[in-house]
């Protein structure tokens, strides 16, 4: 394409003109319009978009306006579920309308907002249909109702050929946005890739932008498969050669995206081009100080590739040495190993040829003495050693005060290095700091009027935060109950396309819906047609806890807004999902008063939910007794303990038959839930899972991702039984990929009941998961349940002991999570569990791979408590023959020991 485009950053919206081809038709008037509207509106009723466009074309500017009204009208009824239609006439009418509207809209600013409208379809098609109704407006009109629509991601993405034909017809180049470079990625990435690159004018403006989003669009970043004309790198290498595309311009884009970070997914697209584009050395050397900042805090691929050029220039000579130093500093900072030990080789090679440098790299190399990794620190250590007879006195004594950092083992190492220099305070006596014991917090009253409750409905991710959930469907069955019409009409209005007008399962696959009870309130028909059958007998437990929710959600759709729902027993009093046994039992007292019977299910989750080791249970249990109410008796039965649930764990062997009854088997992990007779008898079919259902007998799960922050709130009260339930999904987590599985457990440790088994093998095996986050929340379960003075450590380590000796724990993992325990003060805490676990791992016949991290992370912590003692077969291992981290590290830790042996014994805070 030759023709030259213009730029347009913000123009206002011209008047209508009374003729010609810029605006609308001028009036002509007559009884012919009237007649055409009919047949405009008749169109648009029957779903015949396509018509639409020849239907408005004779129509002029006053008929235009009368039809709108009519237009928005039907709108109205169609949001609103009013007019009776088939099926999948809606979206028919929706898409007419959308293209209809379009046609009648005076002003860019009106169109705008009807086209990007969420109650209106968005296809490619309509787009299409609508560029033909908006032919007779100016090109400046065209260029605002482009850059309107290019502002709003959603509407961009999925309108392009409207967007890009209004470009073209009005020759300005809207400002780029992400989605409509999204939807310009999306059209033109094919086998003609670079050709279209080539025609396209707004190429070098698009292109930019594509490269500097914080997400890339999906088709740029896709890696090189096998239609290799379809990958942009090589794509916008050619057009660079070519000239198209500005070589210094499209380098620095690059280099500024990766400086900014994220994900490496995000990356690969600049840091690829930049590869395909080979800088010289002056390319590079113009950009140090953005090299400098990527290796110091891009992802480790990214930084990797920084720390290349900036060591290419150095061994070029044309780095600065302040260059090299601020370098040297942000990446020992790092935790990767490679990057760091490379750096130390760096600076050391450096050093070697210019020693004058020393005094202002030596500072930044000191950095590595914080390291959790002590060779890294010993290497720090002996390169600083090496030149410290280059730098002056008072950097010298700045080495020395750096050296505190330094692990305990290389304390000998540093007096001898620093000698006086070193400071030689007296050591502190040790001091243990776990965190503080969180309090439960009362969960907020409902919302106190509808706008409010709308507020709450309408936000997103509403399902992550329980009790967020759990007051606004409390809410919502409080004011339907009150005025079911004010409510409905306010969700309508908020939700002007619900879902399950769109898909007969869209709102029984989600996790919570609470719009299946939005559903219940604006049709009750709806519901009652669509409700599925609950998890069957082979069901895993995390479709049973799932289940509980979904039951409580189709009872809630089925009774909002009638007097056998004026509010909800179950809703928590804590944040941890409890509820105070004096507040459940003046519910059901109010519940008694009104004559009103307690829905099933609302009642079971109640009773779950009831804490039982408050203070006030045991008057409690008398006042619900003397209600003279079956709810009332059953709840007096659960606080006194008659009506209790229960789990056995245990893990099959990797060779045991799996052919089991009655317990729930996943993979290798048996919950046995025993016999609960009353529980069976007296609770909903949701719940009879916890009386121990004989055919339950499930082979596989596929479902632990579901709903996974509302588990815990199924049984805030039984912390054993809900650690149970979480084993299966935590295995998944540790022995294969799976993520997310310890989210609950922060709630788990905030629960109440006894901390036994079930609880430490959950704990274990989230040290243990493959993913870091899991990790990070099961550490800080365990230091919660340590401040709380619930954790038996040893018994932590005895579990941990046989899963790693089995493999279901890699040491690695673990490692990673006891050092980032450790790290927090915990040391002698981390020691105590691993002093439990370490006789029984290295009892085994050959080396644990990997155990020579954890040595490392228990000699520290040993080294910083003063522990003493012995552990079996430690000092077997630490006298082996060569120098593995394995034997380095047992050697370590036994000489921590000894002396710690002989140290006085210190108070632990």
């Amino acid at each position: 394409m030759t023709r030259s485009v213009q730029t347009l950053t913000c123009l206002p919206s011209p008047a209508p003109e009374p003729t010609g081809s810029g605006g609308l038709r001028g009036s002509t008037g007559g009884a012919k319009d009237g007649a055409g509207v009919e047949e405009l509106l008749a169109a648009v009723r029957e779903g015949r978009a396509a018509a639409v466009p020849g239907l408005l074309e004779p129509l002029d500017a006053a008929a235009r306006e009368v039809a709108l009204a009519r237009l928005e009208a039907l709108r109205a009824e169609v949001r609103a579920g009013k007019r009776a239609m088939p099926p999948h006439l809606p979206d028919l009418v929706r898409s007419a309308l959308y293209v209809a509207g379009a046609g009648c809209l005076p002003t860019a600013a009106a169109a705008a907002s009807w086209l990007g409208a969420r109650d209106l379809l968005i296809r490619e098609e309509d787009g299409a249909l609508a560029l033909r109704v908006l032919g007779d407006r100016g090109p400046e009109w065209a260029a605002d109702l482009a850059g309107r629509l290019a502002e709003r991601r959603a509407v961009a993405e999925n309108s392009y050929t409207l967007l890009h034909g209004l470009v073209v017809r009005s020759g300005y180049t809207v400002p780029p946005t992400d989605g409509y470079v999204t939807a310009w990625t999306r059209h033109i990435t094919d086998d003609r890739l670079v050709e279209r690159l080539r025609e396209d004018p707004q190429t070098p403006v698009l292109v930019a932008h594509a490269l500097a989003m914080a997400e890339p669009p999906e088709r740029s970043a896709r890696a090189l498969g096998r239609r290799p004309q379809r990958y942009w790198p090589t794509a916008l290498r050619t057009l660079v050669e070519e000239g198209v595309l500005d070589r210094a311009r499209v380098l620095d884009v690059c280099v500024s995206r990766l400086l900014r970070g994220g994900p490496v997914r995000n990356l690969r697209l600049p840091l690829e081009l930049v590869r395909l584009l080979e800088p010289d050395a002056e390319e590079l050397r113009e950009r140090i100080p953005d090299w400098v900042g990527i290796a110091s805090d891009a992802p480790s691929l990214v930084a990797g590739y920084a720390q290349d050029v900036l060591t290419e220039l150095a061994s070029a000579g044309t780095l600065p040495v302040g260059a090299l130093a601020e370098m040297t500093a942000g990446v020992l900072f790092r935790t990767e190993k490679k990057l760091v030990r490379g750096q130390l080789a760096l600076v050391g090679k450096v050093l070697a040829e210019e020693p004058g440098a020393a005094g202002e790299l030596l500072p930044a190399v000191t950095e590595a003495f914080g390291s959790e990794d002590t060779d890294v620190q010993e290497r720090a250590l002996k390169l600083v050693g090496r030149h410290l007879p280059s730098v002056d006195a008072e950097v010298r004594r700045g080495l020395a005060e750096a050296a505190g950092l330094l692990s305990p083992m290389h304390r000998r190492a540093a007096e001898e290095l620093f000698g006086a220099d070193l400071g030689r305070g007296a050591a502190l006596p040790y001091e243990e700091i776990l965190p503080p014991v969180p309090e439960a917090q009362r969960l907020a009253p409902p919302a106190t009027t509808v706008e409010e409750l709308v507020a709450q409905l309408v936000v997103r991710r509403l399902s992550e935060e329980p009790a967020a959930f759990e007051r606004a469907l409390d809410g919502l069955v409080r004011h339907a109950h009150r005025d079911r019409a004010a409510v409905a009409e306010a969700v309508r209005e908020a939700f002007p396309r619900l879902r399950w007008e769109q898909e007969a399962h869209s709102f029984t696959h989600e996790a919570p819906g609470i719009h299946v009870v939005l559903a219940g309130l604006l049709d009750p028909a709806l519901v009652a047609f669509r409700r599925p059958p609950g998890p069957g007998s082979d069901s895993c437990l995390h479709q049973a806890l799932s289940g509980v929710l979904d039951a409580r959600l189709w009872e809630a759709a089925e009774l909002v807004g009638t007097d056998a729902l004026p509010f909800l027993l179950a809703t928590p009093t804590w944040s941890t999902g409890a509820i105070d046994p004096r507040v459940l039992v003046e519910r059901l007292r109010e519940y008694r008063d009104a004559g009103v019977e307690p829905a099933p299910v609302d009642l079971a989750q109640a009773l779950l939910r009831v804490g039982r080791a408050d203070p006030s249970a045991g008057r409690a249990a008398g006042e619900a007794a003397a209600l003279g109410t079956p709810a009332g008796r059953r709840l007096a039965a659960r606080l006194r303990g008659e009506a209790a649930v229960g789990a056995t764990v245990r893990f099959l062997p990797r060779d045991e038959d799996r052919t089991v009854k009655r317990w729930w088997l996943i993979d290798r992990t048996v919950v046995d839930l025993g016999e609960h007779h009353a529980v069976r008898a007296e609770f909903p079919p949701a719940f009879q899972w916890l009386g121990g259902a004989p055919e339950a007998t499930p082979r596989r799960c596929h479902h632990w991702g579901e709903a996974r922050a509302q588990w815990a709130p199924v049984l805030p009260a039984d912390r054993e039984l809900l650690a149970a339930c979480l084993l299966p999904a935590l295995v998944q987590c540790a022995e294969g990929d799976a993520r997310g599985a310890t989210e609950p457990l922060t709630a788990l440790v905030e629960a109440d009941g006894p901390v036994g088994r079930a609880v430490l093998l959950a704990l274990a095996l989230g040290l243990g998961c493959v993913d870091a986050d899991d990790r990070l929340r099961a550490v800080d379960g365990v230091l919660v349940l340590a401040a709380r003075g619930e954790l038996n450590a040893r018994r932590l380590g005895t579990e941990l002991a046989w899963l790693v000796a089995e493999g279901s724990v890699k040491p690695n993992r673990l490692a990673d999570a006891a050092r980032t325990a450790a790290a927090t003060g915990a040391y002698h805490t981390v020691w105590t569990v691993l002093e439990a676990m370490l006789p029984e791992v290295l009892a085994s016949g050959k080396p644990v791979r990997g155990l020579g991290e954890v040595l490392a992370v228990a000699a520290d912590c040993v080294e910083r408590c003063g522990a003493g003692g012995v552990v079996a077969g430690l000092g077997t291992l630490a006298s082996g023959r060569g120098s593995s981290q394995l034997v380095v590290q047992a050697g370590r830790l036994l000489g921590a020991l000894r002396q710690g042996a002989d140290q006085p014994p210190t108070e632990m805070a």
